[in-house]
């Protein structure tokens, strides 16, 4: 059951309207890795979480307050919005306002009457393809902690693109919260560990006798820069503490695939009979 209260988590309030800011608002609203995601993931998460306990307490949580971070970023972009100029003239005299005015979203107008939507700075809609629901806890919040770490580093970004102190103050809070939320994660990976309930490689229970030899263990250096195997995952012993890391240059191990003829009712490109492509190209080389 959720319920709702008015006052916001945290202030959100402009010095001035800026529609060029509020489209680029729009990314950490609507993009991928934007407050609408991070909100309905941890949620979906959490209802999804076959764990009762601290662990979908804590997502529920999380999510919830994600909830609150959307309501705040949608009231900034809203705020940004009063006033909105119509026509380019409308904003100011010199050419320099008419060029900035072309910056903006049309469609916080046009579409959504001076607010906010779903979408990111650039239009395109929020979906939820982005949202990661694994039912793995340790996948899911190794995930989580990515996401906060995008998203901090958008917001930051954005503190530095305005000079509205109103603006600033907002993100600055929401970079804070970010910061904890990091921290958050890798402390209930860390906690996960504790509790024997999850471990690397995910899922752990995965018998290691159905691995394919020691290739848990080795890096396969597919390129010809000279330092690839120069690093930790390479040499000394795995993060797993069951192996020790080597590496070695990439092989084939399997023979050149040859396909059968294609299905003739789906036209393929012909074969002559009884000879592959790769078959006449050979003879072709006699």
């Amino acid at each position: 059951m959720f319920t709702h209260t008015h006052a916001l988590q945290y202030e959100a309030k402009p010095d001035g309207p800026d529609p060029d800011f509020a489209r680029k608002m729009q990314e950490v609203l609507g993009g991928q890795w934007g407050e609408m995601t991070v909100a309905t993931q941890y949620l979906l998460q959490g209802w999804n979480c076959r764990l009762p306990g601290k662990y979908k307490d804590l997502l529920l949580a999380i999510g919830t307050e994600e909830l609150a971070h959307v309501e705040m970023i949608v009231t900034m972009i809203d705020r940004l919005l009063d006033h909105i100029p119509l026509k380019p003239d409308a904003a100011d005299r010199t050419k320099e306002a008419a060029a900035g005015y072309g910056q903006h979203n049309p469609q916080h107008a046009i579409v959504n009457g001076a607010g906010a939507s779903y979408m990111d700075s650039m239009g395109n809609p929020w979906t939820g393809a982005y949202v990661t629901a694994s039912g793995n806890l340790y996948a899911d919040f190794m995930y989580n902690a990515t996401a906060e770490m995008q998203g901090r580093l958008q917001v930051a970004r954005l503190y530095n693109m305005t000079d509205d102190p109103g603006v600033k103050d907002m993100l600055r809070f929401l970079i804070t919260r970010d910061h904890y939320h990091q921290q958050q994660w890798l402390a209930a990976l860390e906690e996960l560990k504790a509790d024997g309930l999850e471990n690397v490689p995910v899922p752990e229970a995965f018998p290691l006798e159905e691995e394919v030899g020691d290739l848990g263990y080795v890096f396969i250096d597919a390129s010809d820069g000279p330092d690839a195997a120069a690093g930790r995952w390479a040499s000394g012993p795995s993060i797993d503490g069951r192996g020790t890391f080597s590496a070695r240059p990439i092989e084939a191990t399997a023979d050149a695939p040859i396909l059968p003829p294609g299905d003739p009712r789906l036209f393929p490109t012909p074969q002559m009979e009884g000879q592959s492509m790769l078959q006449k190209a050979k003879d072709m080389l006699k």
